[in-house]
């Protein structure tokens, strides 16, 4: 099965590196007309712009915006500016996350939790708000969540982050429910997955991180690139509301989804 998103155009937030860069390059490959990726430093964008042309993508359907995931402003514009280069807002990718907050949740700092929720919760919902009611609304589209494995269950180290998941989580399925049936709105559920954020989790022993995944492995950006690619083309026309684990089998192994 060859799985195609031709002709459409899509937002991809965080998407300077990690699964963002991958999914924004792998949305090209499969067809998208064009593909705006934010971030919130240009040279960072810069950067990523630089590697995926290298990588093969046509310069000239792809585009850079600078704007913070949780800022609504920067949002508006950004779904603004996307129509007004592409034609449409067909998809959304919310990619952009932080976790500036470890530790249990009895100790961790309040202003690092504040900024984890802003940018994990709030961040999605606002632009899920723009894309609806600058395109959506009157011409459907796809959004694709990118949720954790750590929002399905309880895990230590990262409770402020592993919460803002599990919020994300059910705001997909809340979502589902309200913009059916003319957008589709799914989430991704990566486990570890070799990525700056979660250096801190495989970074000092990632054999050993590799060993608590049924496949033995570490996930690449790419493994999730393909899965959204996938829930956002006419394959997967047919799911909303679906929260799938792409973790080398943490969850589903286990005999529990969350």
């Amino acid at each position: 099965m060859e799985v195609r998103v031709d002709g459409k155009v899509a937002i991809v937030t965080g998407g300077s590196r990690g699964i963002g860069r991958a999914t924004a390059l792998e949305l090209v490959r499969s067809g998208a007309e064009g593909v705006v990726v934010t971030s919130r430093r240009m040279e960072n964008l810069e950067e990523s712009m630089a590697a995926m042309v290298e990588a093969g993508a046509p310069r000239d359907r792809l585009h850079a915006i600078p704007a913070r995931a949780d800022d609504p402003e920067a949002a508006e514009r950004a779904v603004a500016e996307t129509i007004d280069r592409f034609g449409s807002c067909d998809i959304l990718v919310n990619n952009a996350g932080t976790n500036p907050a470890p530790g249990p949740l009895v100790d961790v700092d309040l202003g690092a939790v504040e900024k984890t929720w802003a940018v994990n919760q709030l961040g999605p919902l606002i632009w899920v708000q723009r894309v609806w009611h600058g395109w959506m609304k009157d011409h459907g589209g796809v959004i694709v969540n990118v949720a954790s494995v750590g929002g399905l269950r309880p895990a230590p180290i990262l409770g402020a982050y592993n919460v803002s998941k599990a919020a994300l989580v059910f705001m997909t399925h809340q979502l589902a429910f309200e913009l059916a049936p003319t957008v589709r709105v799914n989430a991704v559920a990566p486990g570890v997955v070799k990525t700056r954020l979660s250096e801190l989790l495989w970074k000092t022993d990632e054999a050993g991180a590799a060993s608590t995944h049924p496949l033995n492995r570490l996930g690449e950006p790419e493994d999730v690139a393909r899965a959204i690619t996938y829930l956002c083309s006419e394959e997967g026309s047919w799911l909303t509301g679906v929260v799938l684990p792409v973790d080398g089998g943490v969850v589903g192994a286990s005999g529990t989804l969350g």
